[in-house]
């Protein structure tokens, strides 16, 4: 758990994977506590991406003012840089008025820049970027991975060959700075935490949360996600972020005719499950989280109700 500090608010963090029930046990702890929730979605953060994104409900928003939930505009460029920023501003304006504050979500690198901040990385470099994107459409990513290897095998050891955007970070990293990423990062690891906080990961049995999964992709379908997703292409919204996110893919396939709708909700079930397995691997690395297992009792009673 974060440690307290003098001025910052301790939050009441939510995390989990996908379809945990994070929403509706964030609004009745927030209503308990008598405070706000603030998002902390990758995608839940574009306006107009409803049915895809799992928002909550115009019912559930109205019950728990809620923050960073459609802000942006679908062909914004949004960072966690950005987000970070957001976020303390509507942490202040909620602290501000002397009410609690809940961060929900599943996005664990804006949670992760939310309480810890990022390392003060250099920036972009175009010039080897191009450079080493051909080199991999040339001589494949394997040599990519190869140069990377060469100058930061630890970082290399971590990342797949496949996974150029990253190793091309991480020599971006070494050529400005000399140093391998990993030493890099290492140094830049033990900054104090940004805010005091109270970190619960949601973590059903495995069976359970990939039948609610596999229930809330049904529901999407059915709730008319290849019908939003038609909108959103024929508003020349197809280059839109949200539309590269797991079931705007497969609904999008649906209207081009490349997949049947039970093709895509196959599809969409499995990817998704993929999706939350990794969010669980990424959660249990993350400093202060403690794992609560459904009906979520501990938390439920930590947590007392609001005055009055």
């Amino acid at each position: 758990m974060g440690e307290a500090q003098e001025g910052r608010p301790t939050l009441t963090v939510l995390a989990g994977p996908t379809a945990s029930g994070k929403t509706s046990l964030a609004i009745e702890v927030a209503r308990r506590l008598g405070g706000e929730i603030v998002s902390a979605d990758s995608q839940q953060v574009y306006r107009h991406f409803d049915v895809g994104t799992a928002k909550p409900s115009t019912e559930e928003l109205a019950e728990v003012p809620h923050h960073l939930v459609s802000v942006v505009d679908p062909m914004e460029t949004f960072s966690a840089a950005e987000y970070q920023r957001r976020a303390d501003a509507a942490i202040a304006d909620i602290t501000g008025r002397g009410r609690p504050v809940v961060v929900v979500g599943g996005t664990g690198l804006y949670l992760r820049i939310l309480l810890h901040g990022v390392v003060d990385a250099p920036g972009a470099l175009p010039e080897l970027r191009a450079e080493l994107d051909a080199l991999a459409e040339e001589q494949g990513r394997e040599a990519v991975h190869r140069r990377l290897a060469e100058v930061d095998p630890e970082t290399a050891a971590k990342l797949p060959i496949q996974d150029l955007v990253r190793v091309v970070r991480a020599l971006e990293i070494h050529a400005q700075t000399g140093v391998p990423a990993s030493e890099f990062r290492k140094a830049h690891a033990f900054a104090p935490d940004r805010y005091p906080f109270r970190f619960y990961v949601l973590d059903p049995p495995r069976e359970e949360l990939y039948g609610r999964i596999n229930a809330r992709t049904e529901a999407m379908f059915a709730s008319g996600l290849v019908e939003e997703t038609r909108a959103h292409l024929e508003r020349g919204l197809g280059d839109a972020a949200p539309m590269r996110s797991v079931g705007y893919v497969q609904a999008r396939a649906v209207v081009e005719g490349r997949l049947s709708v039970d093709e895509a909700i196959r599809d969409t079930a499995q990817e998704t499950r993929r999706y939350a397995k990794r969010q669980l691997t990424w959660f249990r690395k993350e400093p202060g989280a403690v794992f609560i297992q459904p009906p979520y009792a501990s938390l439920r009673e930590s947590t007392p109700s609001a005055p009055g």
